[in-house]
């Protein structure tokens, strides 16, 4: 496989960066993944952490060189990061546990398949034109989406109906396989650069700019936007080039929060893929 990747977060006005990300890869697949821990509940930075670890972790130990079925590896990892966050809640004795968000997609034989829980979106761009995009569970979405059981007096629409780390199974949505062409864009976001950043915008930064560039301007853009009160902005994004050539990797902003080392250590097969986070 042959792609560029670049990944980038700020922390914007909040006290601290509860978003997590990060990417792995062997020499057949790669995982990308963005976690948003949540405010309001303790420790949101853990979940999203927990999350990030727990996704990397399976994706290390079953692609060998690449996984049997991407979309059923998505839901597993999805939901084991789910009960890891609950058992840390447990194994603390916390009453109301750490939650967060995630969206997490993998790349494979020329394929993409995602996953997604909450308001982390991811975007699929080609030629300047959003091909994808996932729909967040919350009223608003569902509203746009023609969904009309939910009484939208009772609730505010920015309010998510689920999450990793809540009491109840968390509800989620899995996608693909979708061909990749050459030069296609795919970026997975926190809620803290697309609720700042048009849709427009977006597809026009990812479809005339290299990510190592896009990924920049966008973030800039978002923080500026929501000035002082600016939440949490991360994104990590991949323009795919081919498969069965070298892969490339940009740079990368070395402070980027909750980022993986960009360069995994060999496996026994050839293929690499990344060390677990401390």
């Amino acid at each position: 496989m042959k792609f560029s990747v670049f990944q980038l977060s700020r922390k914007g006005g909040r006290e601290k960066n509860e978003d997590r990300m990060g990417y792995s890869y062997t020499k057949e697949s790669c995982l990308f993944v963005v976690a948003d821990g949540m405010g309001g509940h303790p420790e949101g930075e853990v979940a999203a952490q927990l999350a990030l670890q727990t996704v990397s972790l399976d994706f290390q130990r079953l692609a060998r060189p690449k996984l049997d079925d991407p979309a059923e590896f998505l839901e597993n990892a999805l939901l084991s990061a789910h009960h890891n966050i609950l058992k840390y809640a447990i194994a603390n004795n916390m009453e109301d546990p750490p939650r967060t968000t995630l969206v997490a997609s993998v790349v494979q034989d020329g394929n993409v398949w995602w996953v997604h829980c909450g308001d982390s979106r991811l975007y699929m761009v080609r030629g300047a034109k959003v091909m994808a995009r996932t729909r967040d569970h919350s009223y608003m979405e569902l509203r746009g989406s023609g969904v009309t059981s939910v009484n939208p007096d009772r609730f505010n629409r920015n309010v998510l109906f689920t999450c990793l780390g809540s009491p109840s199974r968390p509800f989620f949505d899995v996608a693909g396989p979708t061909e990749l062409h050459r030069s296609d864009r795919i970026m997975l976001c926190s809620d803290g650069l697309w609720s700042s950043v048009s849709e427009t915008v977006i597809a026009r930064e990812l479809g005339n700019k290299s990510v190592s560039r896009a990924i920049p301007d966008l973030i800039d853009a978002a923080l500026r936007k929501a000035g002082a009160s600016s939440d949490n902005v991360t994104a990590v994004a991949l323009e795919w080039e081919m498969p069965g050539a070298e892969r490339f990797v940009s740079e990368e902003d070395p402070s980027a929060a909750g980022a993986m080392p960009p360069e995994p250590p060999a496996e026994p097969d050839g293929s690499k893929a990344q060390p677990p986070l401390p």
